[in-house]
């Protein structure tokens, strides 16, 4: 799949989805086009999925947020007669290469997650009208969702047929969200994952698949009261106007390297490293939250989430060589300051608070990208705040100590800001900090003492806040062995190990899912009773059942 991916759309390039805004309701279609694959030799009949369906849907939920405040409930229901949906295309993941399937299963598991988020953050719950068939991947949608709707008509179903069929898992997001967030009984969840056919109607609803079964008389009727009585319980004013996401303008060079108007991306393939350097603000931050609303996409905060998602999902799929991100920043720290604090004073301004609630997500992405992950602060820098996450996300980082001889830049300094403490969750849960010192929680304790003091090299490094600190005579030997260690490492094992690392303390959810995503799933679909040549994947279809190796590992 030599084909460059993009992520970035707008409404007007969807092939795979309509929306219709009724007031404070909206509707989402999922009326897939069959040639529209991302790649050639498949088509998406029966509803079925590919990344292309992802990226659209992945771009309706986050323009929901901010360019439809007002909405506050959405269905998400098919387009077509006697389906909802078939799940992810099983002729794309028999010819994807195992790279493709497993960040594709990552992709849509990060999309269904931004479903959860939009009803708990932004009072835009979402509900699943299931009518007809609703398999594997089709399911998983309708997992995400806030409440699920299913119509009676004998036919209509719920299905995770994956380890019957295919001899794989349900994403692992399915298997996660029926036991942990639908609460189904382990011994039914069994007996449910086991079944190609899938379950229909009351047993659905008594085994807690769905939330409501309804006759198919009256399925449209309750389907549009359930959206009308949940958009009334919207905290919303619904006199708010959003604001247009405008085109990124990513600019390519010959070399693969890739920029933006806050986020460069220098990249080394013979090295196997991108560097990518977040800008700070060159302007003002805005006065009033008017002046934030009438800046919209261009404001800088906004302006760099967006620059740096999309940065992160290019790299993860169109530079898989790449295997070391390394994260610099440039610029005034006092600005960065400016911009974050305008945000955190304004929180109870909708905008404000779902820029907010973006780098929450991005920074995530970030956590959850499968890539070696260093942070050089180098004198000039401007980790401060929000930016400074990106010290407590990586997996090491390094810190310039003092003065370099003929660096007219500002010596390197680190700032802490009250959005460190608390404002950015990770999928465990815990904030950065309280990850980085579950054993030493005092440490926490000191550093809130220091918030908005920049410190210097020895002093981050005395607190913990940094890996290693080194002098300009030390920095650029240390920075190159450990590049070129990390480059003579197996891929594998780095991936392995860091997905184990980065994520120490409680279990939830979202960790669960991504958890055994790097682990269960990566394994089984390197299987040969998987996509071997007599695997069930690529025997899907034939009317042969696959062949299995019978020996458990």
């Amino acid at each position: 799949m030599p084909r460059t991916i993009q992520f970035e759309t707008t409404p007007a390039d969807y092939r795979h989805w309509r929306i219709n805004y009724n007031n404070d309701v909206a509707t989402i279609f999922m009326d897939v086009d069959e040639n529209g694959g991302l790649f050639d030799g498949y088509q998406l009949k029966l509803n079925s999925y590919d990344l292309s369906v992802d990226i659209e849907l992945a771009d309706i939920v986050q323009r929901m947020r901010f360019e439809h405040p007002e909405i506050g409930a959405v269905i998400l229901r098919s387009g077509k007669d006697n389906v909802f949906c078939a799940g992810a295309n099983i002729r794309m993941l028999g010819g994807a290469t195992h790279s493709h399937k497993v960040n594709f299963c990552k992709f849509t598991n990060e999309t269904r997650n931004t479903f959860e988020a939009a009803g708990a953050e932004s009072n835009q719950p979402y509900i699943c009208a299931i009518k007809g068939a609703c398999a594997g991947g089709g399911y998983e949608l309708a997992l995400a969702c806030d409440h699920i709707i299913l119509t009676d008509d004998g036919s209509s179903s719920v299905a995770l047929p994956e380890v019957p069929l295919l001899a794989v898992l349900p994403g692992t997001g399915g298997l996660t969200r029926i036991t942990d967030k639908r609460k189904m009984r382990r011994d039914l969840a069994d007996v449910f994952c086991s079944m190609e056919e899938g379950v229909r109607g009351p047993k659905a609803l008594k085994w807690n698949l769905v939330d409501e079964v309804v006759p198919n008389s009256k399925f449209d009727a309750t389907v549009a009261d359930r959206a009308q009585e949940i958009a009334g319980r919207s905290k919303l004013k619904k006199t708010k106007k959003g604001i247009t996401l405008t085109p990124l303008g990513r600019e390519m060079q010959d070399d693969g390297s890739f920029s933006y108007s806050t986020v460069d991306v220098a990249l080394d393939r013979k090295a196997g490293t991108a560097i990518i350097t977040l800008s700070g603000p060159d302007s003002l931050a805005p006065k009033t939250a008017e002046d934030l609303h009438t800046l919209g996409a261009k404001t800088w905060m906004l302006r760099a989430a967006r620059e740096l998602d999309d940065a992160l999902l290019h790299l993860r799929f169109n530079e898989l060589e790449v295997g070391v991100l390394v994260f610099k920043t440039a610029g005034d720290p006092d600005l960065v300051r400016a911009h974050e604090n305008m945000l955190l004073e304004n929180r109870d301004n909708w905008l404000a608070n779902e820029i907010l609630l973006f780098w929450k997500r991005v920074l995530k992405r970030v956590d959850l990208t499968s890539r070696s992950l260093v942070a050089l602060v180098e004198p000039g820098s401007c980790f401060v705040g929000t930016l400074a996450e990106l010290l407590f996300a990586v997996d090491r980082s390094y810190m310039a100590e003092g003065e370099f001889e003929g660096d007219n830049r500002p010596v390197a300094r680190i700032c802490l800001t009250k959005a460190n403490f608390g404002l950015y969750p990770m999928s465990n849960d815990l904030t950065r900090l309280q990850t980085r010192f579950l054993g030493n929680p005092e440490h926490i304790e000191q550093a809130e003492t220091v918030i908005d003091h920049p410190l210097e090299a020895e002093e981050a490094n005395a607190m913990g806040l940094v890996t290693f600190a080194y002098d300009d005579i030390d920095w650029e030997d240390e920075i190159r062995v450990f590049l070129e260690e990390r480059a003579s490492f197996s891929p594998d094992a780095l991936t392995g190990m860091e997905a184990n690392l980065r994520f120490p303390g409680p279990e939830t959810m979202e960790t669960r899912i991504f958890g055994r995503l790097t682990a269960w799933q990566n394994w089984i679909f390197q299987r040969p009773n998987a996509v071997g040549e007599n695997g069930a994947l690529q025997r899907y279809g034939t009317g042969v059942r696959g062949e299995y190796d019978k020996r458990r590992v």
